[in-house]
């Protein structure tokens, strides 16, 4: 007997083509929803076998979806993203979900990846397994100056430019100098808060 399955994501042509390529495969598709909200309320009225979400949608993401149906159902949840977020890769595993994949090849992997959740095996896109682990072997905050460790270290404490030019007493410029030096050293992409992001993604290699 094939699984029960609900699937979820917040653009139609994307749960569309999911929902025919399951179905043309036999699954057994019990729900489709296009926001977080219906998702979480057809997984509680129906306890599928698996669930599976779009990480980013309106009213509850699939993370959040996650946490809220983790020992009240028995479903096995696998996430979809565009992403390449450490930090939602990690929260991800944290909660102890089924599956993660990509959506760029989860078309390509979604037949491997349901067979292996329904053997109780989790299954994580090679992708984006491969992505994270290139990324922090290439990572070496080593080549920092200890002031650029430090300033790091306090933006992971949410702390603004003002307080970390307070606490070291250097001026608002110098920090702003020292920012600049840190993307450029370890090749992050700069962007607004781009800094803040990537410490919040790599907060593991500053303690």
């Amino acid at each position: 007997m094939q699984a029960s399955i609900v699937i979820a994501d917040d653009h139609p042509l994307l749960l569309k083509g999911l929902q025919d390529f399951l179905t043309e495969k036999k699954y057994n598709v019990i729900g489709s929803a296009l926001n977080g909200k219906d998702a979480h309320e057809l997984i509680v009225k129906h306890n599928p076998d698996i669930a599976i979400l779009d990480i980013r949608m309106p009213y509850k993401t699939g993370i959040e979806i996650a946490k809220a149906c983790k020992g009240v159902v028995n479903t096995k949840i696998i996430l979809l993203t565009f992403e390449r977020n450490g930090q939602l890769f990690k929260q991800a595993k944290d909660l102890n979900v089924y599956g993660y994949l990509l959506k760029e090849s989860a078309l390509t992997e979604i037949d491997k990846c349901i067979s292996s959740v329904t053997n109780n095996t989790p299954y994580f896109s090679p992708g984006i397994e491969n992505y994270f682990s290139e990324q922090s072997s290439s990572l070496n905050i080593e080549i920092l100056t200890p002031s650029e460790k430090r300033i790091l270290k306090l933006i992971a404490q949410n702390r603004t430019a003002k307080e970390i030019a307070d606490l070291i007493n250097i001026s608002n410029r110098t920090v702003e100098k020292h920012k600049s030096n840190i993307i450029r050293k370890l090749n992050i992409t700069a962007h607004q808060n781009s800094l803040l992001i990537w410490v919040k993604e790599n907060q593991d290699m500053l303690l």
